[in-house]
């Protein structure tokens, strides 16, 4: 038996000993919250608008579209129509505002969980949290 295969037989008979440890989360840093909640606020408005123009591109060439715009002008009368109501730049426009008021909200709600956890934490004394060494 070489040198070698001897070394890793070794090695591989040891029982390897984790760590734990324990910690208490005791503070938040309201920046770093923010700039996180903003971060996820902007995947999530790319999502949106992505999601938003792929659900109307399918709607669209599956002619959907045209069957809601023929039952809407039937309901509505003839002088109405739908399809210009609902065209891309409509929509997108929309998708945009929406995640525009998203980003905006998920970083808001982002500080207050910050300036709330922190607050918490004085009457409840922090979040435990258990670490191992793997």
């Amino acid at each position: 038996m070489s040198s070698v295969a001897e070394k890793l037989a070794k090695k591989s008979t040891r029982t390897k000993t984790s760590k734990q440890v324990r910690l208490k989360l005791v503070y938040i840093d309201f920046w770093s919250s923010v700039k996180l909640s903003f971060l996820i606020a902007i995947c999530l408005a790319v999502v949106t608008i992505v999601a938003t123009f792929l659900i109307y591109t399918v709607l669209n060439s599956t002619e959907v579209l045209d069957k809601a715009n023929a039952l809407y002008t039937d309901i509505a009368g003839s002088s109405s129509d739908l399809k210009s109501i609902l065209s891309v730049g409509n929509v997108m426009g929309f998708a945009v505002i929406v995640a525009v008021l998203n980003a905006v909200v998920v970083t808001a709600l982002g500080a207050i969980f910050a300036l709330l956890y922190n607050l918490s934490v004085k009457i409840t004394g922090g979040l435990l949290v258990g670490f191992t060494n793997n």
